[in-house]
């Protein structure tokens, strides 16, 4: 199958530390289709040689064991193209639409790897050069949108332009093995879904926790903040896979169908719970990695009066008759005490305790996503107190890598999910009413800050966020898992 795939900011941030190295990395794996092209897009004045020589370059940046050799890279390069353009220039998509006409390949990826403010023009422009054809695809990267108003605007112009089957909304934490994982434990397996539900778990906890600062991207963290770059898609994509209901099948609108269904389910904000049960943060100086760093408000970029915040924790519920009653805890920030995303399931006490065991210790699940990929299950088996008799329990942990059993080298997020764009896959692709409706259900938590300055609180950087999500979850008798 021929295939071009045109990257809208092909010299940007994404297209050379994510995409580029996901689709070398197909190319070295053999499951880039043959007979492909890749074309950067870009205002920049280069041609195609030169082009080439600054990816080449771009890839020293790029972790050692996923770096081309010189005669792979002179492979991969073949396929790299160029085209200059301006994007508010229709005579520009005219002349793209010329190029890919030369070639007529069987499918067409527009990928916008571009500032979500240029979504609609680039659409509009798409379709009036002829470059919406039933073979072409669009990728839209997040944040699609800053509000849930905005967010419409940006879908219903898409759609002007694109039939939903061909809109690709990319969400790169549903690409990961780990969470692929997810819907094979749960779906794949009869073993826990007697388990799953509100009589036998007692909470859910879901982190995803980095220790890096903004890094270089602080102007555009300054504008958009945890809440909408880390909440609104990834943490409640990661919920939906948790607590939806089993699938009809394995297609893609039968698995958001039931996404789009928790998302529904979820309890609507109420003045009380907004300030009870959610925590914003914004990290101050502190130490990471055994270094002194500066503080948000001191990163290059970011307003020195920024109310931004860096950490979000909050309690929900799913109002359905799976999960009522049962406090789902969400948690993100930057600058943490270490790179970490995990789902704990604790799981309820035996209804009668004839044992022994130790304060607090409980049955869990640990899904571990990342740095490591795996399943812990903490049990409580008998202690060596006494051996005449079984009077006491200790815990144990049993341990699943997945690394370890299927290799660490495995299929990353970008590259499965840019293999699937080329294939026509939307299962791993968000709809435009999941992201409507996880857009309607943190907008309340935004107007509630708009008027709220007093309750972003500041922590160290190197900890694990403020007291205050200590203490929010202490409320309900549970604690953080690495509190516990």
């Amino acid at each position: 199958m021929s295939f071009d795939l045109v990257l809208f900011g092909g010299t940007g941030d994404l297209a050379w530390r994510k995409l580029m190295p996901a689709l070398f990395q197909a190319f070295r794996h053999g499951t880039l289709p043959s007979g492909g092209r890749i074309i950067g897009v870009a205002r920049d004045a280069l041609n195609d040689a030169q082009y080439r020589a600054l990816i080449h370059d771009r890839f020293d940046q790029v972790e050692l064991a996923k770096r081309p050799s010189e005669e792979e890279f002179a492979r991969f390069a073949a396929l790299l193209h160029f085209v200059q353009m301006d994007l508010s220039k229709p005579q520009d998509y005219a002349r793209l639409a010329a190029n890919l006409r030369e070639r007529n390949a069987d499918t067409v990826v527009m990928y916008l790897a571009t500032a979500p403010s240029l979504f609609t023009q680039a659409c509009e422009q798409l379709a009036a050069a002829g470059l919406n054809s039933p073979t072409t695809r669009i990728v839209l990267e997040k944040p699609l949108g800053h509000d849930l108003a905005s967010n419409r605007l940006i879908n219903e112009a898409v759609r002007r332009a694109f039939s939903e089957r061909q809109i690709f909304r990319i969400d790169h934490y549903l690409g990961k093995p780990s969470v692929q994982n997810l819907f094979a434990l749960r779906f794949g397996n009869a073993l826990f879904e007697p388990l799953w539900r509100r009589e036998t778990i007692a909470n859910i906890q879901i982190t995803i926790a980095e220790d890096l600062g903004v890094e270089k991207r602080g102007a555009f963290y300054d504008q958009t903040g945890t809440l909408r770059d880390m909440v609104q898609n990834h943490a409640l994509q990661l919920l939906c896979a948790i607590g939806m209901e089993p699938p009809i099948n394995a297609h893609a609108d039968a698995i958001r169908d039931e996404k789009l269904k928790v998302l529904r389910s979820l309890k609507p904000w109420t003045a009380q719970t907004l300030s009870q049960h959610v925590v914003r943060g914004q990290y101050a100086a502190g130490t990471s990695g055994g270094e002194a760093v500066p503080g948000y408000r001191q990163e290059p970029g970011v307003n020195p009066a920024s109310t931004t915040e860096t950490f979000v924790a909050l309690r929900t519920e799913i109002a359905n008759w799976r999960w009522a009653g049962v406090p789902f805890y969400l948690r993100t920030g930057k600058r943490l005490a270490e790179r970490d995303a995990h789902i704990v399931i604790n799981f309820r006490p035996a209804p009668h305790a004839i044992f022994k065991s130790p304060p607090g210790a409980t049955n869990q699940l640990v899904i571990n996503l990342q740095p490591k990929d795996g399943l812990e299950l903490h049990l409580l088996a008998e202690g060596q107190e006494n051996r005449r008799a079984i009077q006491s329990l200790a815990p144990v942990q049993l341990d699943l890598d997945f690394d370890k059993r299927f290799g660490s080298e495995r299929v990353g997020a970008y590259e499965r999910l840019l293999l699937d764009v080329i294939d026509g896959r939307l299962n791993l692709f968000v709809r435009s009413d999941e992201q409507e409706e996880a857009w309607r259900w943190v907008e309340p938590i935004l107007e509630h800050w708009r008027t709220d300055s007093s309750s972003l609180r500041p922590y160290n950087a190197g900890t694990w966020g403020p007291s205050a999500s200590s203490a929010m979850i202490a409320r309900d008798g549970y604690c953080w898992s690495e509190e516990c």
